[in-house]
């Protein structure tokens, strides 16, 4: 159990550094209409993922969760 504990904070290293790293590569919306409420057009903004974005969208959200589950797993350790 100490060799666990022992890891943890490198693992939290380095699914923190891969899920910054995943979030940045994603592609954004280039103009900041729809920040504000406003957009050129209503639909404009929804888009399907596919390929490697759908890829990437879902590797995020993996790599977001077993973030969460190391750092809960290193306060209850």
């Amino acid at each position: 159990m100490e060799r666990i504990a022992e890891l943890l904070p490198y693992i939290e290293i380095i699914l923190s550094v891969l899920l910054v790293a995943s979030v940045l590569i994603q592609q954004g919306d280039p103009d900041l209409g729809g920040a504000f409420g406003g957009s050129d057009s209503a639909g404009a903004s929804y888009h399907t993922r596919r390929g490697f974005e759908k890829t990437l969208f879902n590797s995020t959200i993996i790599l977001g969760v077993l973030f969460l589950v190391v750092a809960v797993v290193s306060l209850i350790i």
